[in-house]
């Protein structure tokens, strides 16, 4: 159990549960719609939207699971409480991805043991009509076969997922790929995405050679962590593989989410959910940070007797030259996605310390508008 799994809150009650839920379920909704604003921006590519967009997916099928796997959390002995953190990140804590991932080990085996979705429903209409009670018990096993089902389609957003490599044409005698994989952090409970350019100088192309590729893959997931400055991992990929170059790698820090009615948090935006007085549906505010490390020319260095390798030198951030922070980036940019009730009560107590901060203020009808 990690530290933030110890300090989890557990929700108990069944309506508080589904609007958990519900409220996550429109805020993964919205994020589709700001990755594609800063598409048309020119700040991420038709590529970066992509991959973007396929872990914002399974993040949303992954809450979509966990809602059905606690849809009678309060109303049947059962059916368990979502574990959440209430004082970090406002998601669900990382042991519950955990266990989402060994139900999705045995999802079949529920599914073949268990009765169809259709035998259900009619169990239940006879329970109703003919015993005149309600089927708690058949619902909360329809709630359980429409998890595993969840399960079982395998697109989730998972505690792990393994870096894919896409290939991006040559330079030269080199290819020339974008890697990205996810993890969610079990240290601060968040979902995590990566993307990195490499240039591949092996004789084989990298996803197809035995011999790198697991060990890359093995490499990337356990360097995936929040407290690693981009330039740490950067820096020990370069020196583990001499036949490949990290040009750039991002990571994109989905959340901390901030409610007034479900989080603790301290901080300005804290004062700012109680100021807007949301009501349901818009009482949130989702953080979402990009880092950004680029090289800036290479180096060789003598490996060997005759041989050489290059090395990637990176740009820092000039405050970091300074001695003011260490950001272990290039860049770093953090935007609020909050909706209009809430941005108003941004506007008008205009706390410290945003006025660098991106806004992405959902209105009506879910459109999205960017403001600096």
């Amino acid at each position: 159990m990690t530290g933030t799994d110890a300090a989890a809150t557990q929700l108990h009650d069944t309506r508080i549960t589904r609007r958990y839920f519900r409220k996550f379920e429109a805020i993964t909704g919205h994020l589709a719609r700001v990755a594609a604003l800063m598409e048309a921006e020119g700040h991420l590519a038709r590529q970066d939207v992509d991959v973007l967009a396929r872990y914002l997916v399974g993040l949303t099928w992954t809450f979509r699971a966990l809602r059905w796997k606690y849809m009678f959390a309060g109303r049947y002995a059962q059916a368990g409480q979502l574990d959440f953190d209430r004082s970090g990140s406002g998601f669900p804590i990382f042991s519950e991805l955990l266990e989402m991932a060994s139900d999705a080990a045995q999802a079949n085996r529920h599914l073949a043991q268990g009765r169809s979705t259709e035998a259900l429903k009619d169990e239940m209409l006879r329970v109703i009509l003919g015993d005149l009670q309600i089927p708690t018990s058949l619902q909360y096993a329809m709630g359980q076969r429409l998890y595993y089902e969840e399960m079982a389609t395998g697109e989730l957003f998972w505690a792990r997922n393994d870096p894919v490599a896409l290939w991006q044409g040559n330079t030269g005698q080199r290819r020339r790929f974008l890697l990205h994989w996810a993890v969610y952090d079990s240290q601060v409970n968040l979902p995590t995405i990566y993307l990195m350019d490499v240039e591949d100088s092996g004789r084989t192309a990298l996803p197809k050679d035995d011999r790198r590729w697991p060990a890359v893959q093995a490499h990337l997931i356990a360097q995936a962590l929040a407290h690693l400055k981009l330039v740490t991992i950067a820096r020990g990929f370069d020196r583990d593989f001499d036949d490949l170059h990290p040009k750039r790698l991002r990571r994109f820090h989905v959340g901390p989410m901030y409610s007034h009615a479900f989080t603790s948090q301290t901080g300005p935006l804290k004062e700012v959910m109680a100021a807007a007085r949301a009501p349901e549906g818009e009482d949130w505010a989702l953080v979402w940070t990009e880092e950004n490390l680029v090289s800036e020319r290479v180096e060789q260095e003598k490996a060997g007797w005759f041989g050489s390798v290059d090395r990637e030198i990176f740009a820092l951030d000039l405050f970091a030259q300074q001695g003011v922070v260490d950001l272990g980036a290039t860049t770093l940019e953090r935007s609020i996605i909050l909706p209009q009730r809430v941005y108003q009560a941004l506007a008008e107590t205009r706390p410290p310390g945003f006025s660098s901060v991106r806004k992405f203020v959902v209105g009506a009808g879910g459109r999205v508008v960017s403001y600096r």
